[in-house]
């Protein structure tokens, strides 16, 4: 019996990236490699920007933020695709799907807020650069970091709660590499049209 016909009625199917082939196994690894070198330079860019005293202004701080949102959003679909690929099984439970949704949601969400964040920084540096000391402070730009977080995990309770709350059709198929809304959506049972 294959391991896609061995899920409990909660479970997911994946069908992911990669087949048994011999061209997947160097997908595979160019998929691993990249993974190593994203997290190793978001997190030696963290580094740097922690050591190095002249970088300790806003837009560093928020580039931090940035570069640790990259670090937890690919750590949260990796490794299980990678776990996936090497142990022959493509399922994920319905918990860990919702948990790989809400993450994901947390950590776009965040993103999208950051880069206005920053680009709000870089506005203020060239066109009111006199008065750059009093609109981007140390305590504006935590407070922009914070937002970031906060909305973006205040907009992955009601987007993954809302998703989950749908029935799901058998086999629970999902023909992508990872749990994501529209993905959910179309192995729902029900009419989404008013969801999306």
């Amino acid at each position: 019996m294959s391991p896609e016909n061995q899920t409990s009625s909660t479970d997911f199917v994946l069908l992911g990236l990669f087949s048994s082939s011999h061209i997947s196994m160097v997908f595979f690894s160019s998929l691993f490699i990249i993974f190593i070198l994203t997290v190793t330079e978001n997190a030696l860019l963290i580094l740097l920007i922690r050591r190095d005293s002249r970088l300790h202004s806003p837009m560093y701080f928020l580039l931090s933020h940035l570069s640790f949102m990259n670090i937890l959003h690919v750590s949260n679909i990796v490794p299980k695709v990678i776990t996936n690929f090497l142990s022959g099984t493509r399922t994920i439970s319905s918990a860990g799907c919702g948990f790989q949704v809400f993450l994901s949601i947390i950590w776009l969400g965040g993103k999208c807020l950051l880069l206005p964040a920053m680009s709000y920084d870089r506005y203020v540096t060239i066109c009111h650069p006199l008065h750059y000391a009093m609109l981007m402070n140390d305590s504006v730009s935590v407070l922009q970091a914070s937002g970031s977080w906060l909305v973006g995990t205040l907009h992955s309770i009601v987007h993954t709660a809302c998703v989950l709350d749908f029935p799901f059709c058998e086999p629970r198929v999902i023909d992508h590499y990872f749990c994501e809304i529209p993905a959910l959506l179309r192995v729902s049972c029900v009419d989404t049209s008013h969801y999306e």
